[in-house]
């Protein structure tokens, strides 16, 4: 009897094992590596939440990009296309729904969201030395955003040392080789990747 019961035991956990993995797959397949288009997927019994999440994925990759748009534009000394990228970024903050999350991730997103806008703002009608000033605390927002929202796009955390009479500062890149956006031009190379998301 004592045989048996382990045997159910063994294959009820088998069982268990199985269907976890199943889980995961399923679940990789709601949301790709790829950055995430507008149509939403409904895979599974409940719909509704998948939607959700991927909602709130669309939107966290919409301030993603507006994000990344900055750093490119200040990266080439562009200030023109830093504010036009600063506009459109306060714009898709606002618009962020954090209803998919927890009550204690909407508080901290509801506080990193206000301060980010701000400084996107900053950069929507500075010249571009303050630019790269609210660049620098945008960064750190933008860093503790996807810490709570995760991204579906690889990663790169940077770091100039140099920045703010060699303060330093961190910016997040989709490319692993350095494009420095403090130092535009003058210094392009400067800097290190810290870690990869």
């Amino acid at each position: 009897m004592k045989n048996l019961s382990k045997i159910a035991s063994l294959i009820l956990i088998t069982g268990m094992s199985f269907g976890a993995i199943s889980c995961k797959n399923s679940n990789d397949k709601e949301e790709p590596a790829e950055p995430i288009s507008n149509e939403m997927h409904q895979e599974g019994t409940d719909g509704s939440e998948t939607v959700s999440k991927n909602g709130s994925n669309q939107a966290a990759a919409n301030v993603l990009g507006n994000y990344l748009n900055i750093k490119n534009a200040l990266v080439k000394d562009d200030q023109e296309a830093a504010a036009n990228a600063g506009g459109r970024l306060a714009e898709s903050l606002g618009e962020f729904n954090k209803a998919s999350y927890s009550s204690e991730e909407q508080q901290e997103l509801t506080d990193i969201i206000e301060d980010a806008k701000e400084h996107a703002e900053h950069i929507s009608e500075s010249a571009i030395a303050h630019q790269r000033e609210h660049f620098d605390i945008l960064s750190k927002d933008m860093i503790d955003m996807i810490a709570i929202t995760g991204t579906n796009r690889k990663l790169y955390q940077a770091y100039c040392p140099m920045y703010n009479d060699n303060k330093g500062a961190q910016w997040l890149s989709t490319e692993k080789e350095i494009q420095n956006p403090y130092m535009g031009s003058k210094m392009p190379g400067c800097g290190e990747v810290q870690k990869e998301i």
